[in-house]
């Protein structure tokens, strides 16, 4: 239709295209309210996840609540043992090994472990300070001497062990 122009429809025409039948309405309205379920699904979807994951961080914050002191006091640790090394036997050295004890007590009741060095290099655990060229004695990737002892809080690594280890 070149050169269409509504005023050659006759009311009937205009009034159909003006207004769409109560079939198409119904549809479209049914179209947006399946589109607006599944967006608050998703939404609730978003909101569960978000308050999961909020309880986990809760959880976790709660259960290393206390590793940043216990880093703080594992220098402390770490004085006293370098002072028993070099102290002469007597009631002055008993005291320190007392004070050592009760503070590897407490820490312990909170969670704080040693690290059992093993004869081979564990990455997750150990931090090698240096290498040593590898002998029968002492093969690739064995563990050679530990410099500082590591400690675990909880199941995290507070501090890794510093070890010298054999490699080829």
């Amino acid at each position: 239709m070149v050169g269409f122009s509504p005023s050659l429809m006759s009311d009937e025409e205009v009034v159909e295209e003006a207004e769409p039948s109560v079939e198409d309405q119904l549809a479209e309205a049914l179209a947006r309210a399946e589109k607006a379920e599944a967006e608050i699904t998703y939404r609730d979807a978003d909101i569960a996840n978000i308050r999961r994951r909020a309880a986990t961080e809760k959880l976790n914050l709660m259960k290393f609540a206390g590793f940043s002191l216990a880093g703080r006091i594992i220098p402390v640790l770490d004085s006293l043992d370098r002072a028993l090394e070099s102290a002469e036997e007597g009631a002055f050295t008993e005291g320190i090994q007392l004070t050592r004890e009760n503070l590897l007590e407490a820490l312990e009741a909170e969670g704080v472990t040693p690290i059992l060095v093993q004869e081979i290099f564990d990455p997750s655990t150990m931090e090698a300070i240096t290498t040593l060229p590898a002998s029968e004695a002492h093969p690739d990737g064995t563990v050679i001497d530990t410099l500082e002892r590591g400690y675990l809080y909880k199941d995290r690594v507070l501090r890794p062990a510093r070890v010298v280890v054999a490699k080829d």
